[in-house]
């Protein structure tokens, strides 16, 4: 007989008490390293999640221009000449960067303007499938999302203004829009302009293949906002390009303030467990005076007494970390599909860091139980075996 078997058979002797205790123990590890595994793809998933909010980095064409004003008079900035961007170049080019894979939305914009029942209007064209991605807050209020490139999407101001409804004809150059669907209020410039296919406002603009500037979505999460402006600076070295930076550090800060949150969880999660391993082994103390005693009367000593309680508390950790770290893995599935990010998470099952697991709560369990072992370990046979 060794420690560690004498301290199985106390666990088993008392295996209520420790089925309990290993049940709780493990349910709280189980909430930690689901926790783990969803905090490693919420950054990303819940930075996709904030795309559909707007855009971070502007890419624009360099023009030159020239602020006006006279007689303590601003007249405002005037452009030499309007300068455009190569559509299709100026995707490609940013498609090309190293990291592409941060970047989530890239949607190219040409905006005229046009007279519709003698009030000058701006006319967007746009790619309808990126900037679905680009707005998940737009809500058609009538009609739909155009479905041929002769339909326009009309902001709620615009379409008050201008008296327009659903079926009406606009005039673009030498083509005619149709209105196809009219937006809710959204708050931002998209209620004052009419929204249309990008190749249709191109052709119908003799402005084939231009753009006057293109929205970029960036994650911002992998890795500095900057590194990807520097590349996009290179493959595109004769534009402007301007980073949001309220709206990247508003992003930054809800994935932060939502992995801390985990984190502290998990700690409160974690300091809950291993008080009541401490609590349980110094209840479990009082009750065994007269086996401690018995243990000690039979030349045991207080190291292998302390080593006894300890041992007991460390199985419990030990299990609960196996046992938990697998059941974490695969409870963390469902709670990313519960907050709708399993959509392309990648979780890997590390074995090095399921043993590490395992031996850190051993070891953090065996640390809770330093009191009452020790208190154990103090215990003098004769005082053990008078009290009962």
């Amino acid at each position: 007989m060794n420690i560690l078997t004498i301290a199985l058979r106390n666990a088993r002797k008392k295996w209520v008490r420790t089925c309990l205790l290993l049940l709780v123990f493990t349910l709280g590890v189980v909430s930690i390293v689901a926790l783990s595994f969803v905090s490693r793809v919420v950054g990303e998933g819940l930075e996709k999640k904030l795309v559909s909010y707007g855009a971070n980095i502007l890419v624009s064409p360099k023009n030159e221009k020239l602020t006006v004003s006279y007689g303590g008079f601003a007249m405002g900035d005037m452009l030499f000449d309007v300068a455009y961007l190569d559509e299709k170049d100026t995707v490609a080019k940013i498609d090309s960067i190293a990291l592409r894979k941060n970047v989530s939305v890239i949607a190219p914009k040409l905006v005229v303007m046009d007279r519709v029942k003698n009030t000058a209007v701006a006319i967007v064209g746009v790619r309808f499938e990126q900037e679905k991605l680009l707005k998940g807050y737009w809500m058609v209020e009538q009609g739909a999302l155009p479905s041929k490139p002769g339909g326009a999407l009309i902001g709620s101001a615009a379409a008050a203004k201008l008296g327009l409804k659903l079926g009406d004809t606009l005039p673009l150059g030498k083509e005619k829009l149709v209105v196809e669907g009219i937006l809710a209020p959204t708050g931002n410039e998209d209620d004052n302009v009419l929204l249309a296919d990008l190749s249709f406002v191109q052709k119908a603009s003799g402005r084939a293949g231009q753009s006057n500037f293109v929205e970029v979505a960036a994650l911002c999460s992998g890795c500095p906002i900057d590194d990807i402006v520097t590349q996009i600076g290179s493959a595109l070295p004769n534009v402007e390009i301007k980073t949001l930076r309220n709206i990247v550090e508003q992003r930054m800060y809800s994935v932060q303030f939502v992995k801390k949150l985990i984190l502290s969880v998990s700690l409160v999660i974690l300091l809950t467990g291993c008080s009541m391993v401490g609590i349980s082994m110094l209840s479990a103390v009082n009750e065994r005076k007269k086996e401690i005693g018995i243990l000690r009367s039979l030349g045991f000593s207080r190291r292998a007494v302390f080593s006894i309680f300890c041992a007991e508390a460390a199985s419990i950790g030990l299990f609960a970390g196996l046992i938990g770290y697998a059941v974490g893995y695969a409870v963390s599935f469902r709670i990313l599909a519960v907050l709708d990010m399993a959509e392309g998470a990648v979780l890997h099952f590390e074995p090095l860091d399921f043993v590490a697991t395992a031996l850190i709560l051993a070891l953090l369990t065996s640390l809770a139980s330093l009191f009452p072992a020790w208190k154990a370990a103090s215990i003098e046979p004769s005082e053990a075996l008078v009290t009962l």
